[in-house]
């Protein structure tokens, strides 16, 4: 049974991914930091599937990541080549993305965003490892990432862009595994609320005493954005209910965050191509990024073209799962005929019928199955 609340929470990070894109507001990552949130919801899922599977999990998950890639490199490697991108062996990365894909002028802006999938696949291959090391010393393999990003930032290391971006995300992605174990639902409010208030004010002063060419947005500062996000990610996870029931309740918004989920890599990796495209001709006919109006435009129109490829490629998502590929996922069955069972027996999540004792009705708790990978 998939926990509704981390569903929502990824909803609502590809949202403001898309619309941070779209409008460059700073503010947006200060008040949702939506890519530590999605790797470590991220994490909080390879835990789980490194539980249940050991080491499979690491081809199951990049048989889940890859295909959505290849889709976009058919479309965009073939125009980059024709426009100016030289062939060479590394093209070959945009199958396998362990370093930065080559790109000729347009495509490095329009692909950007494929820095996400470098990082989210050195993370499932670290994962086997890392998950050994946390399950027999937790705390210090968590803080390792955030102790080697200060080392970064101090200037004590020198490291190199992704080195600075593995101490940034895979701390994230290690409080996902914290998740996973309970560990965080277990903290008491004493501790989670004072250690989740020290980490906001130390990447807070970090942030104001830092500015980067975009004023305080976080990803212009790794170490402030570390700790902000970190303190983010104690409370949402850390106080985070079994589920909603009101959504639920609600079939539109209910088909909406399924459909967001279900189709997330496609939204992200789609996403990014057509806010550049439609800048230069939005900017045409005079609707300014700076008009309110215009940006609406801008966002609207984004989302449009975005629903469009994904219904036509989105699929491709299902495949990859293994799930019967829909145009739009999340279409609740039609209730069949009602059949008589026998008492003591009830129905799973599925319709099928399961032997169960009959007792009393309880209350339950604890957590749901975890999301999926996640986006910027």
């Amino acid at each position: 049974m998939r926990n509704r609340y981390l569903d929502l929470l990824r909803f609502l990070a590809i949202v403001r991914v898309v619309v941070y894109h779209v409008t460059g507001w700073a503010t947006l990552t200060l008040v949702f930091p939506a890519m530590s949130v999605m790797f470590a919801l991220a994490g909080s899922l390879m835990a789980a599937s490194l539980t249940r599977s050991g080491p499979a999990a690491v081809g199951r998950r990049l048989r889940r990541l890859l295909p959505s890639l290849w889709v976009l490199a058919a479309v965009f490697v073939p125009a980059m080549l024709l426009t100016g991108l030289p062939l060479s062996p590394r093209v070959l990365l945009w199958l396998f993305p362990v370093a930065d894909p080559p790109a000729n002028h347009w495509g490095a802006l329009a692909l950007s965003i494929i820095w996400y999938l470098r990082d989210y696949l050195w993370f499932v291959l670290a994962s086997p490892v890392a998950y050994w090391l946390f399950r027999r010393a937790p705390l210090p393999t968590v803080l390792a990432p955030y102790l080697l990003l200060v080392t970064i930032e101090v200037g004590i290391y020198p490291a190199p862009s992704v080195v600075r971006e593995f101490g940034l995300y895979f701390g994230a992605w290690l409080l996902g595994f914290a998740h996973h174990a309970g560990m965080l639902r277990r903290l008491a409010g004493r501790v989670l609320y004072p250690v989740a208030l020290a980490l906001a004010v130390g990447g807070g002063v970090w942030i104001v005493g830092h500015p980067g060419p975009r004023g305080y947005d976080l990803n212009d500062n790794h170490l402030g954005n570390a700790l902000w996000s970190a303190a983010f990610i104690l409370i949402v996870l850390g106080r985070a209910p079994s589920g909603l029931a009101w959504l639920g309740r609600s079939r539109l918004a209910d088909r909406v965050v399924t459909v967001v989920n279900r189709r997330a890599l496609t939204i992200y990796l789609w996403h990014m191509p057509f806010v550049v495209a439609l800048t230069p001709l939005v900017d045409v006919v005079g609707w300014s990024h700076q008009d309110p109006v215009g940006l609406a435009v801008r966002v609207l129109l984004v989302f449009v073209l975005v629903g469009l490829v994904t219904l036509a490629v989105g699929w491709v998502e299902d495949v990859a799962a293994r799930r019967r590929p829909e145009l739009i996922p999340g279409r609740r069955p039609v209730d069949a005929e009602p059949v008589p069972r026998p008492t003591g027996e009830s129905a799973d999540a599925t319709g099928a019928v399961v032997d169960r004792p009959v007792v009393p009705a309880q209350r339950r708790s604890g957590e749901g199955a975890t999301v999926e990978l996640n986006a910027r």
